[in-house]
């Protein structure tokens, strides 16, 4: 029995140490079938994708911008460029925490620079970016210089070039020009796949924004081929950046001066100069303003943009694109209704009075007299109210609004940053149903006082400086509506498409012209003749509007020059500013004029 069992284990470790070769070569089979099935899967299935990093981690892109567009006025002469300038970083990869306090010491004592902020922006920066870490902005020439002549001994330190957009002239249409700002992250996701960097800069408001795609210019780049220790050993190749195309601006530089001088000494206001024959813009002015430089600067402390976005004053706001009441500025529009509906011919003749009674209130006359009975153009050389109380009512709303829309109002005027303008109100029925904006529908209903109210600019009436020079436009060049426009870029803006023949009998025309004619001749603008009596023939119109809002009355002051071969008009707002338009809104009217008859007076 023992013998049996024995052999039985002896045969059991015969067979066991028999079969041991076999697992072995088993576990390799799979051990170098595994490694096999893994190289396959690393150099062939995904050999692309890790070639891509190793190239990555020896190979660096090192990005160029653009250079960004010049804008220029009309003649050429700058508006917004860019500028170079240079600031100083170190790649903390070449820089360790025990390097650091040296070559801190050194930069500090060679450039001048506080070891403090040094400090900071280094510690700040290692958490943030590990590649580069930006120390100082703005070097001086002579700093630069200094760094140069020892940049050996300052091993991980450089000094890089950067783009700044900058503005020659500081706030001078800078409601018009606008400014650039970097792109967000949220903007990246988006905006890379149209070739935008991460540290890019975008056109944010005004021409740099509408515009942005001629400005922009496209990235460039240098391929760098560097070490373990990521210094450089060789270029691989540079592409140059491509720069963004030079805009050529309709803003004639030497009006725009004379605009923003007009709104000198005003708290708020606008200036707008048009041409007529084309709906180019000449002049844009809006007080407040701001220095469009300010968004160029590197570091910014909040308080001081929230001192400009929270301003009370409302700086970034341009008066010259948002909506006010227009006063007598908006008789011409009532006119035109009475005599396009037919109720009252260009010949009419209507008894004005101390004042007229509509709905609950007594309408006045402003000389609390009335002028008699007098038509059109004496009514507009008086600017008489009850006058157009009775032409207003007399055509009801629907006239009114249609006239009025005729002339551009109540809609965007087609100018190129019209995503920062106010299409304005003009009061009727069906806008008074629906809650007048601010109410309920059906519980704001139409009334008497309202279209009497609407017959003079007043109330139910809001318009901007840019479309009212676009209205009188119509009347300046013979009866045609244009687009304003900052840009020509080889647009006949004289086509159909974008200058558009206004359905206005040749009589009504003729009518108001005279009578805008006569306001500057002999009517409430009379001194403009006293002040610059050589002047060719001007028309006009002034106004004074209560503010709706409850604030003190605007000053309004609009014309055309030549009387009869126009080439531009003028709008002068002064917002708040009581005292009547002739007092306030015309004297900045000729400061304008001074500049462009000045400018024609010069041979060619």
């Amino acid at each position: 029995m023992k013998e049996t069992v024995q052999q039985d284990v002896s045969n059991n470790r015969t067979i066991g140490l028999s079969n041991q070769p076999n697992v072995f070569v088993l576990l390799l089979l799979i051990v170098f079938g595994a490694m096999a099935g893994r190289l396959f899967w690393l150099q062939v299935l995904q050999g692309a994708f890790y070639r891509k990093l190793a190239d990555e981690n020896r190979v660096r892109l090192v990005s160029r911008p653009p250079i960004r567009g010049r804008l220029l006025d009309r003649q050429g002469k700058i508006l917004a460029d860019s500028k170079l300038t240079y600031s100083l970083s170190v790649q903390p990869r070449l820089v360790t925490d025990s390097k650091w306090p040296l070559l801190r010491d050194r930069l500090s004592e060679l450039l001048q620079l506080p070891k403090e902020s040094l400090d900071t922006r280094f510690r700040r920066g290692v958490w943030n970016d590990p590649f580069r870490i930006t120390l100082s902005r703005n070097l001086k020439p002579e700093q630069v210089l200094r760094f140069k002549e020892r940049d050996r001994s300052l091993k991980g330190a450089q000094v890089d070039v950067e783009l700044v957009r900058y503005y020659p002239h500081g706030t001078l249409a800078s409601h018009v020009l606008g400014y650039t700002q970097p792109i967000t992250p949220q903007e990246f996701k988006v905006l890379n796949e149209k070739g935008y960097e991460i540290s890019d800069r975008i056109g944010r408001t005004g021409v740099e924004a509408a515009y942005e795609e001629i400005l922009r210019g496209k990235w460039g780049g240098e391929m760098l081929e560097v070490n373990a220790s990521g210094n450089v050993q060789r270029s691989l190749g540079f592409k140059s950046p491509k720069a963004g195309k030079d805009l050529v601006l309709t803003i004639d530089l030497g009006l725009q001066l004379a605009a923003e001088e007009a709104l000198a000494d005003k708290s708020a206001g606008a200036v707008v100069v048009l041409d007529p024959r084309t709906g180019a813009i000449r002049a844009m002015a809006s007080r407040p303003t701001f220095d469009p430089n300010f968004f160029s600067k590197p570091f910014t402390p909040q308080k001081e943009y929230d001192e400009l976005f929270l301003s009370p004053s409302m700086p970034l706001f341009s008066r010259a694109i948002n909506a006010y009441d227009p006063g007598s500025t908006w008789k011409p529009v009532t006119a035109m209704a009475g005599m396009e509906s037919g109720k009252f011919p260009s010949d009419v003749r209507l008894k004005t009075s101390p004042c007229i009674k509509y709905g609950s209130h007594c309408f006045p006359e402003h000389n609390r007299k009335g002028y008699g009975w007098i038509g059109y153009e004496d009514a507009l050389r008086f600017s008489s109210n009850t006058f157009f109380y009775q032409v207003g009512v007399g055509v009801g709303a629907r006239a009114l609004y249609n006239a009025a829309t005729a002339l551009g109002f109540d809609a965007l005027t087609g100018i190129e940053i019209g995503y920062e303008e106010s299409k304005g109100i003009v009061g009727n029925k069906e806008w008074a149903a629906k809650g007048r904006g601010w109410g309920r529908p059906g519980q704001t209903p139409w009334i008497p006082e309202d279209i009497a109210s609407a017959s003079i600019g007043q109330a139910v009436v809001q318009i901007t400086p840019l479309q009212l020079a676009r209205a009188y436009a119509v009347f300046a060049n013979g009866g045609y509506l244009v687009t304003p426009h900052l840009a020509d870029l080889d647009i006949d803006w004289t086509s159909s498409k974008h200058r558009k023949k206004v359905n206005i009998q040749p009589t009504t025309l003729e009518t108001l012209r005279r009578g805008l004619r006569k306001v500057v001749e002999a009517g409430t603008a009379s001194t403009l003749n006293l002040r610059l009596p050589n002047l060719p023939p001007v028309a006009g119109k002034t106004g004074t509007a209560e503010d709706s809002t409850g604030g003190s009355d605007h000053a309004w002051f609009v014309c055309f020059v030549p009387y009869q071969a126009t080439e531009i008009v003028i709008v002068a707002f002064a917002q708040n500013t009581p005292g009547g338009g002739s007092v306030h809104a015309l004297p900045m009217a000729l400061k304008v004029l001074e500049a462009w008859n000045q400018n024609r007076a010069i041979p060619r």
